[in-house]
């Protein structure tokens, strides 16, 4: 599992930056990749990156804001002639589904797989035998979601000793076990899969937020996530401005990352005001004084998602 941010500017896209759009790349898990919003010139970031929509299995809207959602429409027609022809679902808040359907019959815009959108307003969004989507409202001028990707833990790896022990070789009773499957060999002794497995590998918890000031939803969303995806449009001495615009600051992102005792940090959605990474390299610096591993994203890195302990809290 990898994250890969497509934008990282609030507002309006910038030289240095576009507007939000964060990719989560899931090749060994499911082969797939899902976006989490998707601001004006998203599809022409993804030419530059190593996302393929023709991998894209779903899409998270957080909120309708333009610097989020802007970009979609033209993704969705493009979509198709950069070989998508696998069913696509696109989950968002009420309104989405309309703001899509309007936009692509006003410009006759046909596409050649199914689409379906999914408005919500939280709650269990997605579950099957690898994953579970949760999603809850957060606090800004507009309805706007987190979201809390859990991976499901899958199964341990096989002993090949104790394999052996059991005069076992490759093949498909090999799948039985690992599915959970007790087998049973030619001499009548049975095998389980606790006899053979090591211990379960844990999934991994990933929190991508939406715009939003500090609210009580964000605890839920994050608690012991592995990695915390934050708005951080101001520095602390803009935290009334901040307040009122209904977003949130460096040391905020950071507080909320402390209480929810999660693995890592990651802030988004800088402020044009803070135009290069000299100028960013404060919000960094303010983040780190209340949760030490904390980092900027910068657009077109490829961010693997790790389990992590704790936040090495200070």
């Amino acid at each position: 599992m990898e994250l890969y941010f497509l934008g990282t500017n609030a507002g309006v896209p910038t030289l240095q930056r576009n507007v939000t759009s964060i990719g989560l790349r899931m090749l060994d898990e499911r082969r797939a990749l899902w976006l989490f919003d998707c601001g004006e010139g998203t599809q022409h970031q993804i030419l530059s990156s190593p996302l393929k929509l023709s991998k894209l299995e779903k899409i998270f809207i957080t909120h309708l804001h333009g610097d989020h959602v802007f970009g979609l429409p033209g993704l969705l027609s493009s979509r198709a002639y950069q070989g998508g022809t696998t069913p696509l679902t696109v989950y968002g808040p009420p309104g989405t589904e309309r703001m899509v359907t309007t936009v692509m019959e006003l410009s006759q815009s046909r596409i050649n797989y199914e689409l379906k959108i999914i408005e919500h307003t939280g709650g269990l969004l997605f579950e099957d035998e690898s994953f579970i989507v949760e999603s809850a409202l957060l606090e800004h001028r507009i309805d706007s979601y987190g979201y809390r990707i859990t991976e499901k833990d899958r199964p341990g790896s096989l002993d090949q000793v104790k394999l052996a022990e059991y005069g076992l070789k490759p093949g498909p009773l090999f799948g039985r076990l690992k599915r959970g499957e007790t087998i049973t060999l030619d001499d009548g002794r049975a095998v389980r899969p606790e006899d053979v497995l090591g211990a379960p590998k844990r999934g991994k918890v990933i929190t991508i937020l939406g715009d939003t000031r500090p609210c009580a939803n964000v605890l839920p969303l994050a608690k012991h996530a592995d990695v915390l995806v934050h708005e951080a449009t101001f520095m602390d001495d803009l935290a009334d401005t901040a307040h009122e615009y209904y977003h949130s600051t460096a040391k905020q992102a950071a507080e909320a990352a402390r209480a929810a005792d999660v693995g890592e940090l990651i802030m988004t959605h800088f402020s044009s005001r803070y135009k290069d990474e000299e100028q960013l390299q404060p919000l960094l610096d303010e983040a780190k004084a209340v949760f030490l591993n904390s980092r900027l994203a910068n657009e077109h890195e490829l961010i693997p998602v790790i389990h992590h302990q704790n936040g090495s809290q200070l």
